[in-house]
């Protein structure tokens, strides 16, 4: 079953052609992460997944590039120039740097006409650009300027694995891919015809943000199209509320891969988390997180889970995509069109929330009801 799973990712997810050239890559632990037994073991099987993919992918492809590179720490930091050399060719990122632009481009301090040229650039290389990229790190690449401008200017195929594990290919990656993608756009379609959006969990979480403006946009795992880019497993319907907008609390009972062992509240004004209380010790964690930069505080993403054969609470990857389940990000949204450039987003989850919609007449209808889809 494993092997097939992973060729599917080749076959259906991807369509990977025989002329195409595809890039795998994965990071290990750096020299400051201080990891326990079970997340070292973990990491360690995340490269063992990488060299089995690459050795099932190659009679699908041209060229199979696998690469590795320390981990940046952080979910939606930059990936080194060795992954941007090998993603783009060495020509585009040679000139970038020339220019001066690839060291802002990846300490997301680069302006807007830092950014326009560098399209300019990468257009012009572009033909030197991977074909389709499995991005197995530990740490996600989705919310990068590095994702964005690949799928977007490159046209490259893009899969976002990180914090993949062994068990999600028998579980949300065994799944029909077409009736996934019908529900999954089905729900997007409903929620693009809200202006504003009310959720209140029973855990005592209630908050709203606008999105009149913001796409939803449906994460179906078929990235066939040229610059299709989602997450695998997938499941998912996501947006960017509008910034500023956001009021409420949250109430995490989750961190990214384990249950706390007390909720942590956090406070939200103006669309920026204001307070983070509570006597778990990952307050501390949290708080330096979101104090190194307040754009890290930012409510970037609204995201639905639409996997029914998502289960694990305890890892995001697969826990966002679980059916009836919501989360919201912190950080940056700038890669699927918010206007927060920050190198930090990170995910929680909310389970038995319900969701309801609020469109232009002001007229509410109810999207999901305690963690049931209505």
């Amino acid at each position: 079953m494993i092997t097939e799973v992973i060729r599917n990712i080749f076959r259906i997810n991807l369509n990977v052609k025989k002329s195409e050239r595809v890039l795998i890559f994965s990071d290990r632990p750096n020299r400051t992460e201080q990891l326990d037994t079970t997340d070292r073991e973990r990491r360690s099987r995340l490269r063992c997944i990488v060299l089995l993919a690459s050795e099932i992918g190659k009679p699908f492809a041209k060229e199979i590039m696998v690469r590795e590179f320390p981990a940046t720490g952080n979910h939606g930091a930059e990936p080194p120039r060795l992954i941007w050399e090998s993603a783009f060719g060495t020509r585009a990122v040679t000139a970038l740097s020339r220019k001066g632009i690839f060291e802002r481009i990846r300490k997301k301090r680069a302006g807007d006409s830092d950014l326009g040229a560098a399209e300019n650039i990468i257009r012009k290389y572009k033909k030197d650009a991977a074909h389709a990229v499995i991005a197995l790190s530990n740490y996600s690449t989705s919310h990068t300027r590095f994702r964005d401008l690949l799928t977007r200017i490159c046209q490259t195929r893009y899969a976002s694995m990180p914090l993949f594990e062994l068990s999600m290919l028998e579980g949300p990656m065994n799944i029909d891919w077409k009736q996934l993608d019908k529900m999954t756009r089905d729900i997007a379609r409903r929620v693009n015809k809200a202006v504003a959006i009310e959720i209140n969990t029973g855990n005592g979480s209630s908050i709203s943000f606008a999105t009149k403006g913001r796409k939803a946009i449906a994460d179906t795992g078929i990235l066939r199209t040229p610059g299709a880019f989602g997450n695998l497993p997938a499941g998912e319907v996501y947006l960017a509320p509008v910034e500023g907008t956001a009021q409420g609390r949250l109430v995490l009972e989750w961190a990214p891969t384990r249950e706390l062992r007390s909720p942590v509240t956090l406070d939200v004004q103006d669309g920026y988390v204001t307070a983070v209380a509570g006597k778990e010790a990952y307050v501390a964690e949290l708080k330096k997180k979101l104090k190194a930069r307040k754009e890290n505080s930012n409510i970037a993403e609204l995201g639905i889970g639409t996997n029914s054969r998502a289960r694990r609470p305890d890892n995001i990857l697969e826990t966002e995509k679980i059916l009836g389940t919501i989360h919201i990000a912190f950080g940056d949204n700038s890669s699927f069109g918010g206007n927060v450039k920050t190198p930090f987003h990170q995910d929680y989850v909310f389970f038995k929330p319900t969701v309801t919609l609020i469109q232009k007449d002001k007229s509410k209808h109810v999207l999901m009801k305690t963690g049931r889809i209505v």
